[in-house]
């Protein structure tokens, strides 16, 4: 490991994250203060490792993001963006497919044992 992991770090790389999912998804610091329920110059100082995060906040930017928590830890040479949005892209398609699937044989099983 290249890097000495401590708190900076860390910080660091949680703010780097924030910064590439926020670039990646054309989110405003506004818009994530917005989605997030935090405020703008929290978003900002975690960005500029001013303020570290809680667990509570993660979650928010999880879900603001539609991301996996591991993701804001994840080193520069780890992420590829342009892979993640096709896996993200496959991912929903294939969820949006499961589920007409399941609603249509689900309503074919309801017609079948409804008695006429």
């Amino acid at each position: 490991m290249a890097n000495i992991i401590n708190e900076q770090y860390i910080y660091k790389l949680i703010s780097s994250n924030i910064k590439r999912l926020r670039s990646l998804q054309n989110i405003s610091q506004l818009g994530l203060a917005i989605n997030t329920g935090l405020t703008h110059n929290f978003i900002n100082d975690i960005e500029n490792c001013k303020k570290g995060v809680s667990v509570r906040t993660l979650a928010k930017l999880s879900v603001a993001f539609n991301v996996e928590p591991y993701q804001f830890f994840l080193p520069e040479n780890m992420h590829n963006d342009d892979m993640m949005i096709y896996v993200k892209d496959f991912n929903d398609s294939l969820q949006k497919m499961v589920a007409e699937l399941t609603q249509q044989y689900i309503s074919k099983d309801n017609k079948s044992t409804t008695p006429s």
